[in-house]
């Protein structure tokens, strides 16, 4: 991109939301508009004091300004927005589902005690790297131009950069099960000839086509009521003065 600002217009939506929210979360604490601990996951608190907001909240927060915050940054700038521009193409509510199924899931492992972590963020984004692996096991990446290697190896790779850097790895391995989960859900059991298989709930699909915002395959519903309209017209009944509106779709919507 020539300038920073069409970098930013090209991204797709979601990463690019998901993204920017983090930033601008770690921007007000770096400027000390509020205090981390009321963002974070306590289970006591949501449950107790009822601050509910704590379950979503704690997705956004990848520590303060540092190189493990600017690497899981570059790795949503990267891989999700891979992820949203190659298999999730045109499936904007589908990767909206699996960030929403990828929260639920981290939310109930999050339920034993030594797999908590007071912000998941690190999890969800380890997630995304898991199931770019699976998607893209053949292409090459290169970890610092040290090391290159297969795409399934990513998120091992960064498991073990974080080991050496002697960062906690317990939310790296939570967000590789995660991803594990959703991947094995909606692909492997499906392909193995499983029954069941992880599809997107309607009211995902019915928030996205409110929002606007990206675009879905076969979509059970449509973000405008009058998309595939090209031409509205009057036609005349022979030998009188009634008339009844046409419309002509287009062959898509046909």
């Amino acid at each position: 991109m020539s300038t920073p600002a069409d970098y930013y217009r090209s991204l797709p939506p979601v990463s690019k939301i998901y993204g920017v929210t983090c930033l601008m979360t770690t921007a007000a604490y770096y400027l000390q508009l509020y205090d981390a601990w009321n963002i974070a996951l306590d289970y006591g608190l949501v449950f107790k004091r009822f601050q509910v907001w704590r379950l979503v909240t704690n997705f956004f927060f990848l520590g303060p300004f540092s190189l493990p915050f600017a690497v899981r940054l570059i790795m949503i700038a990267k891989y999700g927005v891979s992820l949203e521009r190659g298999p999730f193409d045109k499936r904007t509510a589908d990767y909206v589902w699996m960030f929403i199924f990828g929260a639920l899931s981290l939310l109930v492992i999050a339920a034993v005690p030594f797999l908590r972590s007071p912000f998941m963020g690190t999890s969800l984004v380890f997630m995304i790297a898991y199931i770019w692996g699976r998607e893209f096991p053949n292409d090459r990446i290169n970890i610092y131009g040290v090391v290159s290697l297969k795409g399934f190896y990513l998120p091992w790779a960064l498991l073990a950069l974080d080991l050496i850097f002697g960062n906690p790895i317990i939310p790296d391995i939570v967000g590789m099960l995660a991803g594990h989960i959703y991947y094995f859900l909606s692909v492997l059991h499906p392909l193995a000839g499983g029954k069941f298989k992880l599809s997107t709930p309607f009211l995902v699909h019915k928030i996205v086509a409110y929002w606007g915002e990206g675009t879905q395959i076969n979509a059970p519903v449509q973000s405008n009521p009058t998309d595939g309209v090209v031409f509205r017209g009057r036609s005349y009944r022979l030998g009188g003065t009634q008339t009844t509106t046409r419309t002509t779709r287009s062959p898509r919507q046909s």
